[in-house]
């Protein structure tokens, strides 16, 4: 795999292409890895029970991020090597480059930020085993351990999505990043689990952590596209991954019970845990950010404004609607009453707020990693 790029703009598309394709898959692959080991895991805490360290699930979890650490360090060593030769390096492979630790190692910054991750997560899941072995199992997702894991897969993805994003000139780049933002998305509500500690006595914080990743991450993806249908493209991509899951993780953690000789809890709810987690309204309330995009566009609104007011129209739907959602896949719960909702609904505006702005501009700097094209200008 040759990192380099010739001084002059003769080299072929085709061969800049096959330079970044491979390792961005790896990491890719990587990622989804993870994604499953953590959507099986989560599966077998509600339909098992607690977990020893070493289980199939786990096992996945660990091999996603050593295949993203090992990719990594591959592309870091390679462009270090490249730099010290005195070779310029493409910037389409991984972003450009920064110097770690002075000038010992040269590192794209995807490369270095997923690198950081996949690092990250082996000391927390040293801390993982220790807490397996002080405890001898694991009950709950948000553990203080599992928190560090999923925090640490979390920079892996963000490594991923900007890897992908460097090759923005290329279809499998702009492909890549929505793909490593589906993962993002479908990843954040667990990561929101954190939350289940803050009193709920007003307003769920689950929910309002959750739409808030949500409304960021599309956001992201509509300004990472910066045309009409980025934000429905980011979430129809979501919606194949929860249907997926919906039948893969019930399925996967029965099966593995199956095979290591133990029952399933007496009675379990038959709902996929993780996907259920996802907001079922995200697609049409990203066709409805959509709109609020084209109408701002028309009215010559900047872009800036445009997503605030988009963030926050999507933040009250999804707000709203995730409790329901909660409260319709689960036989015995309630949908809360209209003040509850109505809290949730606020603050999860008010957070939407946020997100669209702060969405649209992160997509505009994953924009920026790839070389900028002639006569291109950044609109944020």
């Amino acid at each position: 795999m040759d990192l380099t790029a010739s001084g002059v703009r003769t080299t072929s598309v085709a061969k800049q292409a096959r330079t970044g394709l491979l390792p961005a898959n790896v990491v890719l692959g990587g990622s989804l890895l993870s994604l499953v080991g953590l959507t099986w895991d989560i599966q077998w805490h509600d339909d098992v029970g607690p977990d020893t360290f070493f289980t199939l699930p786990h096992l996945f979890l660990y091999a996603g991020s050593a295949v993203v650490g090992l990719a990594s360090l591959a592309v870091v060593l390679l462009t270090t090597a490249a730099r010290r030769a005195g070779r310029p390096v493409d910037p389409r492979v991984g972003g450009r480059v920064v110097n770690v630790f002075g000038r010992t190692f040269a590192a794209p910054l995807g490369y270095l930020v997923s690198g950081v991750g996949a690092a990250t997560f082996l000391l927390y899941g040293l801390w993982d085993q220790w807490w397996h072995g002080l405890y001898g199992f694991d009950a709950v997702i948000d553990s203080p351990p599992h928190i560090g894991l999923l925090l640490s897969i979390t920079v892996s993805l963000i490594g991923t999505t900007a890897v992908f994003a460097a090759a923005r000139e290329h279809r499998w780049g702009r492909l890549g990043t929505l793909a490593s933002l589906t993962v993002l998305l479908t990843f954040g509500p667990v990561l929101a689990l954190g939350l289940q500690q803050v009193p709920d006595d007003y307003a769920d914080a689950v929910a309002i952590g959750t739409s808030m990743m949500a409304v960021l991450l599309v956001a992201v993806g509509a300004g990472f596209v910066r045309r009409p249908g980025g934000a429905v493209a980011t979430a129809a991509l979501v919606a194949v991954v929860q249907a997926v899951f919906w039948w893969f993780s019930p399925w996967a953690a029965e099966a593995y019970a199956d095979m290591v000789g133990l029952p399933l809890r007496d009675a379990i709810s038959g709902v996929p845990a993780m996907p259920s987690l996802t907001p079922m309204a995200l697609l049409p309330v990203a066709a409805l950010m959509e709109l609020v995009y084209f109408a701002g566009r028309r009215r010559g609104w900047r872009a800036g404004r445009v997503s605030v007011v988009a963030g926050g129209v999507a933040g009250l739907l999804l707000g709203l609607s995730l409790p329901i959602q909660q409260a319709l896949l689960y036989t015995g719960a309630h949908v809360p009453p209209a003040w509850y909702l109505a809290t949730t609904a606020g603050l999860s505006a008010a957070l939407g707020l946020l997100g669209g702005f702060a969405g649209w501009r992160f997509g505009g700097m994953l924009c920026l990693l790839a070389p900028a094209k002639k006569g291109e200008t950044a609109d944020a």
